[in-house]
C-alpha cells in the first residue's frame, strides 16, 4: 500500500495547483482543475460512483454502502491547491529510502539537517519524500488526496471490509481561505467528515481558532516637504501610530496553544495613502471579539485626533471555532481515537493554530475534524513527509469507516 500512495503523491505533486489570493474566481486559479480532472477519471477508474465535478472546482464521488446497516454517510475531503507562500511550479520530489537520520542535501547548496529541523530524528529507516530545495512539495494536501484514493481502492477491492456510504470530495482554495466557500453541503450528503489535512503522525484536530480578517487604510496629503509645515498629513506616519497601539504580546511568534494574537501581514503606502492587511486569531469567542473591538477602537480615537477620512478600519469574519460544532458529537472524534489505538498511534490532539476546510464546513452544518495527513515544514523549500506515515493515515481512514459500520 505504501508504494501505491507514494506513487500518487508524487504524480499529483508534479501538477502545478498553486491559489491566488488576488483572484475573484473559483476555484481561484484554473490550473487547480488540471488536477480535478485526473482524479475525476481516476475516481472512475477505481470504481467510485456519482462522480460530479463542478465550475467552481468541487469535485465529489461515492463509495456506496455494502452494509445492511443503518450507518451515517461519512465523507473524506482534502484540497488541490498549494499555499502562496512558496513557488508550486516544476516540483521536482527526492526520494530517500531507509532515512539514515543524517542531513538531506537539496540543491542551490540547501542542507535540510537534523539540528535545525529536529523532527528528521522521528523518521530514521522510513522512505521520505521531500523536494529538491527549489519549490514546495505540495504534501499539504496531496498526501490527502493520495491517501484518500488509496483507502477508496483498497474499500473497493476488498468487499469483505464492511462500511456505510462514503462520500469524498476534493476541493480548491483551502490555501487562500475559501476552500468551503461554494461547497454545497446537502449535495454532499454526508453527516460527517473529516479533512486528512493535518501535519505529522497522530495529529488530530477539533478546534481551530476564530478568524477574522482587517483592512486598516490611513489617508493623508501630500506637500512639497519644503513647504508642508502644518499642511502635511503622512498617511505613513498615522499607519505606523496605528501599528504602534496593537499588542506587542499577541503576535505570533510570542504566542502558542490557546493563545490569541493580532498579526500585521502586509504594509504598503505613500505619503497620500497607506494600507495594512492584518489577521485576527484567538480560539476563544469572547477574546476574539475583544481583539476586533480593541481595533476598531483605535481607529475611532484616530479618527477624532485626525478627522474621520484619516483613516477606515475594514473588518470581516472568516470563519469560527469548530469546536463550538463538533463537541455535541464528540463520539467522531472517539472513533478516530479507537482507529489511532488498533495502529498504536498516540493522539496529539491540540488546537489548530491555522485555517482549515473543517472551521467553515462544521459551521456549514457538516462536523468536520482534521486529521494527520504526515507533512512535516509545510509551505517552504524544506517540506517532506513519510511514506509510512501516510500508509497509517489510509489505513486510520478504512478502520473509521469499519468502526462507524460496527458501532451501528
Amino acid at each position: 500500500m505504501k508504494e501505491q500512495i507514494i506513487e500518487r503523491l508524487v504524480r499529483y505533486v508534479k501538477i502545478d495547483t498553486q491559489s491566488d489570493f488576488n483572484s475573484t474566481t473559483t476555484p481561484s486559479t484554473q490550473k487547480q482543475f488540471d488536477l480535478l480532472h485526473i482524479l475525476k477519471d481516476e475516481l472512475a477508474d477505481i470504481g467510485l460512483t456519482d462522480i460530479t465535478l463542478d465550475e467552481n472546482g468541487y469535485l465529489f464521488a461515492t463509495l456506496e454502502s455494502n452494509t445492511d446497516k443503518d450507518v451515517p454517510t461519512i465523507g473524506f475531503l482534502a484540497h488541490v491547491d498549494t499555499t502562496t507562500d512558496y513557488t508550486g511550479t516544476n516540483v521536482n520530489p527526492q526520494r530517500i529510502d531507509n532515512y539514515n537520520g543524517e542531513a538531506i542535501t537539496l540543491q542551490n547548496g540547501l542542507v535540510m539537517t537534523p539540528e535545525y529541523f529536529p523532527n528528521l530524528k522521528n523518521y530514521v529507516g522510513q522512505t521520505l519524500i521531500t523536494t529538491d530545495g527549489t519549490t514546495l512539495l505540495g504534501a499539504d494536501d496531496k498526501a490527502g488526496i493520495a491517501e484518500i484514493m488509496t483507502a477508496m481502492a483498497f474499500l473497493v477491492k476488498n468487499p469483505d471490509i464492511k462500511h456505510g456510504k462514503i462520500r469524498v470530495a476534493f476541493t480548491p482554495d483551502e490555501e487562500i481561505g475559501r476552500g468551503p466557500h461554494k461547497f454545497d453541503v446537502e449535495k454532499f450528503g454526508a453527516d460527517y467528515a473529516y479533512t486528512m489535512d493535518g501535519g505529522p503522525l497522530g495529529e488530530l484536530q477539533y478546534q481551530s481558532f476564530n478568524a477574522a480578517g482587517v483592512k486598516v487604510t490611513t489617508r493623508g496629503t501630500n506637500i512639497h516637504p519644503g513647504s508642508a509645515k502644518d499642511k502635511m498629513v503622512n498617511s505613513i506616519g498615522l499607519a505606523i501610530a496605528f501599528q504602534n497601539d496593537m499588542p506587542k504580546d499577541a503576535v505570533p511568534e510570542k504566542t502558542e496553544g490557546y493563545e490569541g494574537f493580532i498579526h500585521l501581514m502586509q504594509f504598503n503606502g505613500g505619503i497620500e495613502e497607506t494600507t495594512m492587511s492584518y489577521i485576527i486569531r484567538d480560539h476563544d469567542r469572547a477574546k476574539f471579539e475583544e481583539k476586533k473591538a480593541y481595533m476598531n477602537e483605535i481607529g475611532k480615537k484616530m479618527q477624532a485626533a485626525y478627522g474621520e477620512e484619516a483613516i477606515t478600519v475594514e473588518m470581516e469574519d472568516q470563519y469560527y471555532n469548530m469546536g463550538e460544532k463538533i463537541e455535541p458529537v464528540m463520539e467522531i472524534v472517539d472513533i478516530v481515537k479507537e482507529a489511532f489505538a488498533k495502529f498504536d498511534i498516540t493522539p496529539i490532539v491540540e488546537p489548530i493554530r491555522g485555517g482549515t476546510d473543517g472551521s467553515q464546513l462544521s459551521f456549514m452544518g457538516l462536523p468536520t475534524p482534521n486529521i494527520f495527513a504526515g507533512g512535516e515544514n509545510m509551505h517552504g523549500k524544506y517540506e517532506f513527509v513519510s511514506g509510512e506515515t501516510m500508509e497509517k493515515a489510509t489505513e486510520v481512514i478504512i478502520e473509521i469507516v469499519q468502526l462507524f459500520e460496527a458501532r451501528n
